[in-house]
């Protein structure tokens, strides 16, 4: 495990995507997708529904990191690749500023954002369709469930990502609004004090996701890293 938490793991298969960026996609999502079929099995689920399921969620976290994709090609910077695992993903790219990360990290979660309010508008628009002209409505009764469920994934996404926690955007951009009023220094410090609270608090909040929703999250913060950044120790 790296100290920003994430785990280091093997590609499984790697595509060339949108925009011609590398996608490498790792070991731990398959680990994923049995877990999350085992589970259906568990409670009598059909496993063509998690896989569908399973497809909008990755599908939602490769358009989060192509937005940082975005944000990093639309000011000149060369993207190396995207990576996805199952804890979410990451956009590797040439090395940035500090005013370069403002647009890359916010891309993120507002792609994320974007898409809850397109998929939203796109469910009523489909449900209204549906019961208007009866030869929609057996369209709209097959897709009107999935894009509600897309359109909350990609909310719960955005908030997922706006922890204020590294490496998430969240944690990112609370060091970039620090820095703002604070020395770099002070700035970190403030935001490993910041990072330590968010990380007691996460495996609270991965019971209760997994207890009310049934998703299962890959990641967990280092408290050691953000420990350090309090002390003045560490820098991300």
């Amino acid at each position: 495990m790296r100290p920003d938490g994430t785990i280091l793991e093997q590609t499984v298969f790697s595509f060339r995507g949108l925009f011609g960026v590398p996608v490498e996609v790792r070991q731990s999502v398959a680990i994923l997708a049995l877990m999350m079929a085992g589970f259906s099995l568990m409670r009598g689920g059909s496993l063509v529904i998690t896989a569908i399921f399973l497809c909008i969620l990755i599908a939602s976290v490769y358009l989060h990191e192509l937005g940082h994709a975005w944000g990093a090609r639309v000011q000149g910077l060369t993207v190396n690749r995207i990576v996805l695992h199952g804890g979410g993903g990451f956009c590797e790219h040439r090395r940035s500023s500090f005013k370069q990360d403002e647009l890359i990290v916010a891309m993120g979660p507002l792609v994320n954002l974007a898409l809850w309010a397109v998929l939203g508008l796109g469910q009523e628009a489909v449900y209204q369709l549906a019961i208007s002209d009866p030869s929609w409505a057996r369209f709209g009764i097959a897709i009107v469930p999935w894009l509600g469920l897309a359109a909350t994934m990609n909310l719960f996404l955005f908030f997922y990502n706006m922890v204020p926690v590294l490496p998430l955007d969240g944690g990112r951009l609370l060091q970039i609004g620090l820095r703002r009023f604070w020395p770099p220094a002070q700035a970190i410090r403030i935001a490993g004090a910041i990072g330590v609270v968010f990380c007691i608090l996460w495996f609270p909040m991965l019971i209760w996701v997994f207890l009310n929703t049934g998703w299962l999250l890959f990641f967990i913060p280092s408290l050691a890293l953000h420990l350090a950044m309090a002390r003045g120790e560490a820098h991300y």
